[in-house]
């Protein structure tokens, strides 16, 4: 019984599978393709830059969410260099402007130099960027006020969690321009694709063949599981499917 339910839950999910691909295929423009990368696997993406591009799209391992998390979106990039300085907030007045005028939807991508040490992000920034719609936000740097992140519930990817300031140990260094984060480079609005195997970025001018190719490979992994389930197998089921 256990086995049927099993099955009956794969199959339904490759009909959401299924439909999901039906209407983005048709649909690979704005908002409706953004909308694709939501529905698939972070690792069938990185799966599809791979064998499309023979390129290495995701972040370094450390870059790990807060809680759970699941988002898709066009990057706002912030850039941060360590500098130290009496200026205080001043110093970080273009950061701030950055998630005042990032538009609803969007991920916020931000670069903290030699920053596993310093917080670039914490409750106040993130409440702001939750109100204001944005998706989630990409730290390559640290993270702090976990307690109020997570109780706002807003989706955030970081490579430490520390209780330090970037206040007057940093200075803004520039807003939407192309950016190295945790290893992979990020220009605004390239698709930024998170879930909780890691971050992803796909040049948004092959976003629609990565989107496609990802889509493909879920569909071909969320077969093989009743496969496997039934015929208690994995050699079998790559064998059968191609795909590992």
């Amino acid at each position: 019984m256990m086995r049927m339910l099993a099955g009956i839950a794969a199959l339904f999910c490759l009909l959401q599978l299924s439909l999901t691909g039906l209407k983005i295929y048709g649909q690979t423009r704005g908002e409706s393709l953004v909308e694709g990368f939501r529905f698939v696997e972070v690792a069938s993406v990185a799966d599809a830059m791979e064998q499309l591009y023979g390129k290495r799209a995701y972040m370094y391992h450390d870059m790990r969410p807060l809680d759970k998390a699941k988002f898709a979106g066009p990057a706002v990039t912030v850039l941060l260099n360590r500098e130290e300085n009496h200026d205080g907030s001043r110093a970080l007045e273009g950061m701030l402007d950055a998630i005042d005028q990032a538009p609803a939807g969007s991920v916020y991508v931000m670069v903290v130099q030699d920053g596993l040490n310093y917080a670039g992000i914490g409750g106040l920034m993130s409440t702001a960027m939750k109100v204001r719609g944005l998706a989630g936000a990409v730290v390559d740097g640290g993270a702090r006020d976990t307690p109020q992140i997570s109780k706002i519930q807003f989706p955030v990817f970081s490579r430490s969690i520390v209780p330090s300031t970037t206040v007057n140990h940093y200075r803004f260094a520039g807003k939407n321009i192309t950016v190295k984060c945790a290893g992979v480079d990020v220009r605004p609005g390239d698709i930024v694709v998170a879930d909780m195997d890691g971050v992803v970025v796909v040049p948004v001018e092959n976003a629609a063949d990565v989107l496609k190719r990802a889509q493909q490979l879920d569909f071909t992994e969320h077969s093989m599981l009743p496969f496997i389930e039934r015929y208690r197998s994995i050699r079998e089921a790559v064998s059968k499917f191609g795909r590992l």
